[in-house]
Order: structure tokens, then sequence, then C-alpha cells
């Protein structure tokens, strides 16, 4: 079966109307969805042909007329009937089918986007919020294809096939029921409009109570353990008054427009029956009783389907807002563009910042805000050991995003083995990049799969010495299933060094030719940092390493140090030239110690 690529939508979409983008998800299946759209005229068409068929048979009865009209009109009414199911089995799966694959293609997109987009990006926008359009944005935008497709198409159905029938049988009726349904979809256009302000709003409160409820949960070992309880639920409470209040806004107006469209509607409707009976009670126009019923029950017919149309304004107009929402991580400007290119096919590892900068606030096109790092210049040699130290904002974890390339330089440039980095595609280089973070990542998934995460097959000899050089192997062989353990959510079952451990298994199983090592003992206890600091000795061997840590203790044996203030390089020096120094890095030592 046809699967439309991922990235179907996210190259083409630039902010046009969600309708255009629709048309952009729903262009491989248009010739399903015609199909699907005339086999629901097929199968609906008993609901406009029953007046018709009813007044035929009442003129019969009234006027004895001749019983082949009454089994003709039967006959017809029954075939239809009987051909309804298989036709709209038929309907279902073409329809069913188009629907899903849109969700897929534009869920498929937006994951795919969220790949590409810068990590600063995410650093501004919630993972809940993410979350939220993923999940729920989509959900929305098909539970409006789907009602659109069932109770719109049968509204507009029926209102087209009443039309055509009052239209044959009496025409000097037509021109009022051509007044009422323009009208009633001038209404539904003014609803749709008012609506729209209302439905983003209520979006955004959601999205916004979606991330209450995601840091809530994120820091629920934080204030359990400090009694925050209280504050934690106000934060979350302020949130759901702010979703009630713009959620009883839009269900307001969308009673208030519905009603005051049931009422009109059913006026003009007692108005036509009152009109046409006086019509043929006075022998007016030809108009025979059964004329009465069926311009009665057309007007109920149709004033049904207007209703219709008008319920489906929210669901439409919520299904466009979800639509524009996904538009906005769909056309985010903040890729990572590698694009055109070259690859990195060869790393020795040699590592060159010229008077490098980066300044968040020029990164992200706000005015205020002095740079992160200003001036960096610094070179490392293949297989030389770099230690970053400086206090809590010198820069150091800014020059390690510049460095895997998470951020790209606002000043000056980065060399990797002689090339500007601006010049190379940075997903092929960091196929030579490992990073062992503060806090390891783990996914719920078996101790195997973690590891080797990304690799494909990987033999079971290679992950075996990894964990044995990472130390790792021996808390590993204990757990009950060995290798195929699973870990839980962000590995909740393990310790945190044995998560560190793991970190680095996965790190050594890669042989990296960089390496980033980003606090990796700072959350250990002594004997955990001893067993990590020892697996660390191994996986930095041969490696061009950038280390940063808090601890000094642990930096002591780098090659060079680099000592950073206020975003920039203040000394650098191996740890003996560093203290004979007396500068700054001496003034951190008691703090170290300490």
């Amino acid at each position: 079966m046809h699967q439309p690529a991922p990235d179907h939508l996210d190259h083409r979409y630039r902010g046009e109307h969600p309708i255009r983008t629709l048309g952009h998800l729903f262009r491989p299946d248009r010739h399903r969805l015609l199909l699907a759209a005339l086999l629901f005229v097929i199968k609906h068409s008993p609901i406009w042909l029953l007046p018709v068929i009813t007044a035929t048979v009442l003129d019969v009865v009234v006027q004895h007329r001749s019983l082949a009209d009454l089994w003709r009109a039967t006959g017809l009414l029954l075939f239809i009937l009987v051909i309804n199911y298989p036709i709209h089995q038929w309907y279902v799966r073409l329809l069913g089918g188009s629907i899903r694959r849109m969700g897929t293609t534009l869920r498929s997109a937006l994951c795919r986007r969220m790949q590409q987009l810068s990590i600063g990006y995410h650093a501004r926008v919630s993972s809940s919020v993410l979350q939220a359009k993923v999940v729920r944005d989509v959900e929305a935008v098909e539970q409006m294809v789907q009602q659109s497709s069932d109770m719109g198409l049968g509204a507009v159905t029926t209102l087209a096939g009443g039309l055509v029938m009052i239209g044959f049988r009496t025409p000097e009726f037509l021109p009022v029921f051509l007044v009422v349904v323009p009208a009633a979809g001038f209404m539904v256009m003014r609803l749709r409009g008012q609506l729209r302000s209302h439905n983003e709003e209520f979006r955004r409160e959601v999205e916004q109570l979606s991330s209450r409820v995601g840091e809530m949960t994120t820091l629920i070992p934080i204030t359990r353990a400090h009694g925050l309880e209280r504050t934690a639920l106000g934060r979350v409470d302020g949130s759901l008054r702010q979703v009630f209040a713009a959620g009883l806004r839009l269900d307001t107006m969308n009673g208030r427009f519905n009603s005051a469209a049931w009422v009109l509607l059913n006026i003009l409707g007692v108005c036509c029956l009152t009109g046409s009976a006086l019509v043929a009670y006075h022998g007016w126009l030809g108009v025979s009783a059964g004329d009465v019923v069926m311009l009665s029950a057309f007007f109920t017919v149709l004033t049904g389907s207007v209703t219709t149309l008008l319920g489906l304004a929210p669901v439409i107009s919520k299904g466009l807002e979800s639509v524009r929402s996904a538009g906005e991580v769909l056309q985010a400007p903040d890729l990572e563009s590698n694009a055109g290119k070259a690859p990195v096919e060869r790393v020795t590892g040699r590592i060159d910042f010229q008077e490098a900068g980066f300044s968040y606030a020029e990164d992200s096109g706000e005015e205020d805000g002095g740079p992160a790092v200003d001036g960096f210049t610094l070179s490392a040699r293949p297989g030389e050991t770099v230690a970053l130290v400086g206090s809590s904002g010198a820069g150091k974890s800014t020059v390690l995003n510049l460095l895997i390339g998470f951020i790209r330089p606002t000043a000056g440039r980065i060399l990797l083995d002689g090339v500007d980095m601006a010049t190379l595609d940075l997903r092929s280089y960091r196929r030579f990049l490992s990073v062992v973070p503060q806090e390891s990542i783990l996914f719920e998934g078996s101790i195997r799969d973690n590891v080797t995460y990304g690799l494909g097959d990987t033999g079971e000899e290679t992950l075996l010495r990894a964990l044995r050089d990472a130390n790792a192997l021996e808390f590993v062989r204990r757990l009950p299933d060995g290798l195929d353990t699973v870990v839980g959510e962000r590995g909740a079952r393990l310790s945190g060094g044995q998560k560190q451990r793991l970190a680095i298994a996965r790190a050594l199983i890669r042989d990296p030719r960089v390496l980033v090592l980003d606090e990796a003992t700072s959350a250990l206890d002594n004997r955990s940092e001893a067993l990590v600091q020892e697996a660390l000795a191994r996986l930095v061997h041969g490696r061009t390493v950038f280390v940063v840590a808090h601890r000094l203790s642990t930096v002591q044996g780098a090659d060079r140090i680099v000592v950073m203030a206020d975003g920039r390089i203040a000394e650098t020096g191996t740890h003996r030239e560093l203290l004979a120094r007396g500068g700054v890095y001496a003034r951190l030592q008691p703090a170290a110690a300490g």
C-alpha cells in the first residue's frame, strides 16, 4: 500500500491556509476520497428519496391512482436500502484508510521536524506541548475530517438531493428553499469566523495545562521531599481554572449560535408547512396533499441538514486550529540545516575554536542579553583530554553545545580536522562523537537495547566487552534477566552509578573519535564515582576528550585545563601549572575540596 513520505508536508508547509495543508496531506488519497464521496451519495439517497416516495404513496391512496406507482416506488426504495450495507462497508474502508494515513503522515512529519529543530528550540518549547501537538492536535484533525465527511457530506447530499426533488415535483416552492439555504450558509461562515479566536485561546490554555502537568510529574520527588504538594497543586489549579474559563466561553458561544439557528430554521419550517397547506386547500398551483407532506418532510430534513452544518462549525474550527497548531512546529525556522553540506567520512579528532562566540539573544532574535561565549580560541590535538572548569554560567556547557553542533557560532568558527564545521553535515560528524551526560538518559527497554541504541545488529562479544570496560558487566549479570532486563522508564530500576556505567558502555561500543563528558560523575557517591572514573579512564584512551566537571579532583589528570569566566578563557595549563600560577584555578581549589 502506498505510504506518503514522512517529509511530504514538512518541506512544503509555509504557513498557508489549513485547508491547503489538508490538501497536501490528502493528495495521495484523492482518488480514494472521490470514490468514497460517490459511494456516500448512493448509500445516503434514501434520506432524500423517502419524502418523494411518501408523497407518491399518499397520492395513490388519496387520489386512487394506479397501484403500479406504489409498487415502483416501494421497489426502488427497497433496492437502495438493501445495497446500503455493502456500499457503506466499502465507503468506511476508503475513508477510514485515507484519514488514518493522513494522521500517520502528519504525526511522522511532526516527529521528523522535531528531530530537525535545534536544541535551542527544544529548550524554549515544553516537551509536553510538543507531545500534545503530536497526539491531541492530530486526533482533533482526524475527528474533524471524519465528522465532516460523515455528517457534513450527509447534510450537503441531503440539501442537494432535496432541492433537486423539489425542483422536479413542485418548482413553485424552490425559491423559498433557495433563500433559506444560502442564509444558513452565511450563518455558518459567521459562526466559524467568530469561533476561531475562541478555539485558539482554548487550545493554548490546554497546551499550558499540559506543560504544567509535565512539570508537576517531573518534580514530584522534589515536591514530596520538601513538602511542596500544595504549591505544586496550586500551579496546576491555576491552569485548570484558565482552561475551564476558556472552555466555558467556547461552549457558551457554540450554544448561543446553535440555538438561535435551530429556532430560526424551525420557524421557517412551520411557515412552509402552513403556506403549502393553504395553497393546497385553495387549489392553487396544482399542489396535492402528497406535495404538502413532501414539502413539510423536506423542510424538516433540510432544516436538520443546515443545523448539522451549524453543529459542525465548532468541530471544523477546532480541527483547523489544530492544523495551525501543528504548523507552528512544521514552519518553525530554528532548524539544523545539513542539506547539501559535505558528509564527514573520517575524523582524526583535531578541534580548533577560532575566536568562537555565541549569544543566545542573537540566536533567538531577542535584543537583550550578552554573549554566553566570547572570543573562545582553543586547539585540541587528536587524543588530547581538555577539561573545562569554572563557576556556574561561565560558558562551559555552551562550548560543549558548540562542539556537538547543537548550536552554531554567532561569531568566529570551529574547525574539525581543519575544515569549517559550518560546511559539514553534522549528522555524519556525530557518528564519530559520543556524549556521556550528567544524568544518563535511558529509555524503557532492555539493557541490550539501550547500550546498542541505533547500531542495529551488534555482536554479543562486542556488547559484553563494552559492558566489561564500563565496569557494568558484573551488576548486569546479577540482574534477573541479564542483558534482557528492562530498565524501566528513564532507567528507574537502576541506581545512578549503574545508569552512568551503561551510558559509558553506550559510548564505548561506538568507538568514538571525539568524546564529551558533561559532569559525568557529579551526581554519584564515592564508590560509584570510583567505578565510573575507572571506566572513564578506559573510555578516554586514544580519543579527543572534552570534559566538564565541578569536582576538580576529576580533571586533575587532563592534558590541559581551561579555566573559564564570563564566557572567556581566563587561563589554561596543567593542574600543577595552574596551581603554581596562583590564579583563578588555584582559588577554586578550596571550594572543590569543601
